[in-house]
């Protein structure tokens, strides 16, 4: 039987469209790339992931990745000796076998049709990758060119929910570094910036999914304790600095292990209270209860900004971001002006807190368009 169309796909597909077309034309030619899909290819495959990320496989919800390129731009296509019909079906049924990270099934036209023609892990820089994240929830984006692996987010489409991210967000005044560095349309900093071990963090503090507060404090002083209760749930002694040191590190260093000491530290953030990490990313405790300064007011309203178009700013209480954790990390900025807080929530939502000087006022940045 025939499935209603997926309206979003119809609406969303021209601003894809015309975001990859753009980018592949402001190319230097000096490297190879995948040409776009059209709007109707687009159409076609949001469409279909949609209905495949309501299926179940044996229970399991299926997570798929679909790029669009051909087998030859490919540096290690594995191909199907007969080609998969781009549908619901067909990609719920070989879901399974592509899984993991870094797999992608190959899209591309044979005989005028959408076809699957196999698989591939090496993709060129501005292919069109469509990856099902959750059940009804989808995010197009394509390779940065780093060996990394680092890709960059387009458009998230969840339900009748269409985000398409907005290029000229970093180029605002209030938007701080960090939030530059996630929407990747800065110069591509290695592995071993900053604000990329901030980046990591953040991502992993949302992947464990229960939710987490990460606080990043100046590393010259210690004020930043007149907003912490005495003392610190879980405090270290000395400070945890295997971060600190990883990330001064040349590029060639074992990234591996940087991976994994993120996600030692952005597993703390699960525990009830806030983690505590000062700017050299050495790690000072976890589990801190977060308290008003003394002489400092109660913050009633933070400006709330996301790099989406058409996002507008708004004034809103922090309570409405989500609660308790981000009432009392908005507090925390307001009275440590210099910290900033990472704060992610259960249901995905992730929400940078900063102290805007030119606005005099707690800056949120709703920025999960970015992490998914």
């Amino acid at each position: 039987m025939k499935r209603e169309a997926y309206a979003a796909a119809r609406t969303a597909s021209p601003a894809v469209y015309e975001y990859f077309t753009r980018r592949l034309a402001q190319a230097d030619g000096s490297e190879r790339l995948a040409p776009p899909p059209s709007a109707e290819a687009i159409e076609g495959l949001i469409d279909a992931a949609f209905w495949a990320s309501l299926l179940k496989v044996e229970g399991y919800v299926p997570r798929i990745s679909l790029a669009f390129l051909a087998p030859e731009d490919s540096e290690d296509a594995m191909r199907f000796e007969r080609p998969l019909a781009v549908a619901a079906g067909a990609l719920m049924r070989v879901a399974p076998a592509v899984e993991r990270p870094g797999v992608h099934l190959g899209v591309s036209y044979e005989g005028g049709e959408l076809v699957v023609w196999g698989t591939t892990r090496a993709i060129p820089k501005y292919c069109f990758v469509l990856e099902v994240s959750a059940p009804g929830l989808l995010v197009v984006k394509h390779h940065s060119g780093e060996e990394a692996g680092k890709f960059v987010n387009v458009a998230v489409l969840e339900g009748d929910t269409i985000k398409i991210v907005d290029e000229l967000a970093s180029t605002q005044p209030e938007c701080p570094a960090l939030v530059t560095s996630l929407l990747g349309f800065a110069s591509p900093a290695s592995w071993t910036d900053s604000l990329n071990v901030l980046v990591q963090l953040a991502v992993s503090i949302r992947a464990h999914g229960r939710g987490g507060c990460l606080l990043v404090v100046p590393a010259e002083n210690e004020e930043w304790r007149e907003s912490i209760v005495s003392p610190i749930g879980y405090a270290v002694t000395p400070a945890f600095t295997k971060l600190a040191e990883l990330s001064a590190l040349e590029p060639e260093a074992d990234v591996g292990e940087l991976t994994r000491t993120v996600d030692w530290i952005a597993g703390l953030t699960a525990v009830d209270g806030a983690t505590v990490m000062n700017k050299r990313y050495e790690l000072l405790g976890f589990g801190a209860k977060i308290t008003r300064r003394r002489k400092f007011a109660l913050v009633e309203q933070v400006m709330v900004t996301e790099p989406v178009q058409g996002s507008p700013k708004a004034l809103v209480h922090p309570e409405e971001l989500g609660g308790t954790r981000h009432l009392s990390a908005a507090q925390f900025v307001h009275d440590q002006r210099s910290a900033i807080a990472l704060v992610a929530s259960q249901d995905g939502r992730f929400t940078i807190f900063e102290w805007s000087p030119c606005d005099q006022i707690v800056h949120a940045h709703r920025v999960e368009a970015l992490l998914l």
